[in-house]
C-alpha cells in the first residue's frame, strides 16, 4: 500500500483509496485507461444487453452495454457516433446491432426538438407514429451516475472495449471548472455511460429465439 501511495500522485489519492471522483476542476474520472481498456471480446448470447441513447441535432449517440453474470462485469462494446443526420438514419443504425435489445434515453428529448420541434422522444419510440425503438427514460441524476460509473471503473466491474474510440475521446475531455461543474462539451457517451448504469442495466435482456 505504501508503495501504491508513494507512486500516486497527490490530487489522486482520495479517488485511488476511497473510490471519491474529484470534485474540483480537472478530470471527472481520474483513472488510468489502462485499469479498464480491454481487447474486444465476443459477446455471450446468454448476457443481457442494453443500450443508452443520447439525441441532438449537433451530435447523437448511443452506447452498447453486456452483463456477464457470472463475472459480474458489464462491458461496454458499442458505440454510435453521428451529428446532422434526422431520426430515422440515427434509428436504423441503432437497430442493426439489435432491433430486440432496450434502451435508455436522455429524459431531456422530451421537451426538445430537432429542426420540425417534434418531440424526440416519441419520435424514436414504439408508439404508432415512432421509429420503433424500445425505450424509456434514465435517470439523469448526475452525481449518483457519475458515482456510479467511477465505482464500476474503479473496482473493474466495467470493462470498456478498446474499438470504442469517440467514449475513448470524450472519457479524456470529461472534465469539472473551477466551480466543480461538469463541462459540457462532447460528453454525449459520457451521459449514455451514466444512464446505463442508473437505469439501462435494469433494462437488459437477451434475445428471445
Amino acid at each position: 500500500k505504501a508503495k501504491m501511495l508513494a507512486e500516486t500522485p497527490p490530487h489522486l489519492i482520495d479517488a485511488r483509496t476511497k473510490g471519491i471522483p474529484s470534485i474540483g476542476a480537472g478530470a471527472v474520472y481520474p483513472l488510468s485507461e489502462s485499469e479498464f481498456l480491454i481487447d474486444d471480446i465476443p459477446i455471450q448470447t446468454h448476457w443481457p444487453r442494453a443500450y443508452a441513447l443520447d439525441v441532438g441535432w449537433n451530435k447523437t449517440a448511443a452506447l452498447w452495454a453486456a452483463f456477464d453474470p457470472a463475472a459480474k462485469i458489464t462491458y461496454l462494446y458499442a458505440e454510435y457516433y453521428r451529428g446532422q443526420a434526422e431520426p430515422p438514419i440515427h434509428a436504423s443504425a441503432i437497430k442493426t446491432r439489435g432491433d430486440w435489445i432496450p434502451g435508455v434515453i436522455d429524459p431531456a428529448s422530451s421537451g426538445s426538438g430537432q429542426r420540425d420541434g417534434k418531440k424526440l422522444a416519441q419520435q424514436y419510440g414504439k408508439g404508432s407514429h415512432g421509429l420503433g425503438l424500445d425505450l424509456t427514460f434514465a435517470n439523469n441524476d448526475v452525481e449518483a451516475g457519475i458515482q456510479a460509473v467511477w465505482t464500476g471503473l474503479s473496482t473493474g466491474s466495467i470493462k470498456v472495449f478498446k474499438s470504442l474510440q469517440n467514449w475513448r475521446a470524450e472519457y479524456r475531455m470529461y472534465h469539472r471548472d473551477e466551480k466543480g461543474r461538469i463541462v459540457k462539451e462532447r460528453d454525449h457517451l459520457m451521459d449514455c455511460t451514466r444512464y446505463l448504469m442508473l437505469t439501462g442495466m435494469k433494462r437488459a435482456t437477451v434475445e428471445r429465439l
